[in-house]
């Protein structure tokens, strides 16, 4: 049963349960744990660490409600299955699963290099009926289904192939072509499942799906993209740092 390093300081004003919890999250993040391990109970953990019971039961429900472990009846704490964390930066999705050391693969659902889409076209700045390059593309991390990918490119992208974007990651291309996205607008909301969504992520009809909406500008100002995408929220997480001003 794997034990993961964990260094408490008792004189910090941080909780001992969030020390705790974060030092497993860490762990889990550098690869000391992995999906499906059992952890000790927290009894166990809680005498390893000497610590109350209460404390650990805490730290331990910290993680099981971040989706990070998962606790059964007679099967007992264990690493659940790896999420994406991704934090808030202009990356893509395919960079972040490599950096991560996930296996990203692209099937494209929908190519269509001279489409008309009025509401995608005033996201990017355009006359509504500016011909625009429309990709769908379903993208899976070590071969299961995590996010419909939806967008919009301006007409100079297109020479952007089909070939290309199941080879690639979006931003990659674009940065080819000088269009690396260097500030974007984001809208962040959560969404049920339809039928077609459902089938493709592999999940239920009216499962909780992170939806997320982005004009991307490059260095210039000019609009290089317009997403409108969809996470399955039981494996993709969004992180935040905030600082008091």
């Amino acid at each position: 049963m794997p034990v993961p390093r964990i260094e408490i300081d008792r004189s910090s004003p941080v909780p001992l349960y969030f020390q705790i919890s974060r030092s497993i999250e860490e762990a889990v993040d550098r690869g000391e744990l992995t999906p499906g391990e059992r952890l000790p109970n927290e009894i166990e953990f809680a005498g390893m660490l000497s610590i109350s019971r209460p404390t650990m039961r805490r730290a331990l429900d910290e993680l099981v409600e971040k989706g990070m472990l998962t606790r059964k009846p007679g099967v007992g704490t264990r690493v659940a299955n790896a999420e994406v964390r991704r934090r808030v930066a202009l990356t893509s999705l395919h960079d972040d699963l490599t950096a991560a050391g996930r296996r990203p693969e692209t099937q494209v659902l929908t190519f269509d290099p001279a489409c008309v889409d009025r509401h995608a076209a005033r996201a990017l700045g355009l006359a509504g009926n500016a011909p625009l390059v429309r990709c769908e593309r379903l993208r899976l991390a070590d071969g299961r289904p995590l996010a419909i990918l939806r967008n919009w490119l301006p007409a100079r992208f297109d020479d952007i192939t089909r070939a290309d974007l199941e080879a690639n990651g979006l931003y990659r291309l674009l940065g080819e072509r000088n269009g690396r996205p260097a500030v974007a607008k984001q809208r962040i909301t959560a969404v049920p499942a339809g039928a077609v969504e459902a089938k493709l992520l592999g999940t239920k009809r009216s499962a909780p799906l992170i939806s997320m909406q982005r004009t991307s500008f490059d260095a210039a100002g000019h609009a290089v993209e317009f997403a409108d995408n969809l996470y399955r929220a039981d494996t993709y997480a969004i992180e935040v740092t905030v600082y008091n001003r």
